[in-house]
């Protein structure tokens, strides 16, 4: 198995370690490029690619410890869905918010919202993208690069300790929190895939994977919101039925198994 590349984000930091969408080997890291989420199972193993300090090879069956790793793929979207994350505003004025962590669900399945993200959306009213959707069986696909802006909130705001914080890029349209989000959608159940208020929840791989993933970033749980949060016309309820404590809880136990291995590491 090749190395893997690995890009370090430093304006503004997000992750502290994270694969590059640009340069992965498919072939070589196990990490495959995918239409369809149908032929995983919830059952299947998961799969790990080599982190940046080499450790054993592990097929990660255990849950919320430190050899945990999703199985994870790249799906490349089509580039009229996100853009270069702006170093400043419509009127000329830096751009020096932190990065939030903005929670949604899909409502149809996996796969039709990738497909959509990989049509070439001319019209920008229909241009929408995550950085990363977790299907039903807990797997990661990354499908925006992290340094680049998705399109995932249209009319938002963030209100945070600091006040409020949106940024306007377009002129004719409403200011957003997109250029200082990181957009991470969950599969909605069968049962939720209509405009009920709520649904059966979440599966144990989703809650675990969001977790993981989100441990690897420094964005502190005090600026992780949802699309209904940040959502000014008042019409995203997303993700409903989203159990964040269960969610913060694993956080924590995730970036606490970090902390311990970054130190078993710095030799």
């Amino acid at each position: 198995m090749g190395l893997i590349t690995f890009l370090i984000i430093f304006t503004p930091t997000i992750f502290k370690f994270i694969p590059s969408l640009t340069s992965l080997s498919a072939q070589e890291n196990n990490l495959s490029k995918s239409n369809s989420f149908d032929e995983i199972k919830p059952e299947d193993e998961l799969q790990i690619y080599t982190p940046i300090l080499p450790q054993p090879t592990i097929v990660a069956k255990a849950i919320t410890t430190p050899e945990y790793i999703p199985q994870q793929s790249i799906v490349n979207v089509h580039p009229s869905n996100y853009e270069t994350r702006a170093s400043q505003d419509i009127y000329g004025k830096p751009i020096n918010n932190q990065m939030i962590l903005v929670l949604h669900e899909t409502v149809g399945s996996a796969t039709s919202a990738i497909n959509t993200f990989k049509n070439n959306n001319i019209r920008e009213t229909n241009q929408v993208s995550y950085h990363v959707l977790i299907p039903r069986n807990g797997a990661i696909v990354y499908l925006v690069p992290p340094e680049k802006r998705a399109f995932g909130a249209g009319n938002s705001i963030f209100k945070g300790p600091s006040g409020v914080e949106t940024v306007k890029l377009h002129p004719k349209f409403p200011s957003s929190v997109n250029n200082f989000a990181y957009h991470v959608s969950l599969e909605t159940p069968a049962d939720g895939r209509g405009n009920q208020r709520s649904h059966s929840g979440y599966t144990a791989g989703q809650y675990e994977s969001l977790a993981w993933l989100i441990a690897q970033t420094n964005i502190s749980e005090d600026r992780i919101t949802t699309h209904q949060s940040v959502d000014r016309s008042g019409l995203r309820k997303d993700p409903r039925s989203f159990n964040r404590t269960k969610f913060l809880s694993l956080l924590k136990t995730y970036r606490s198994n970090n902390s311990l291995l970054g130190e078993n590491n710095s030799l």
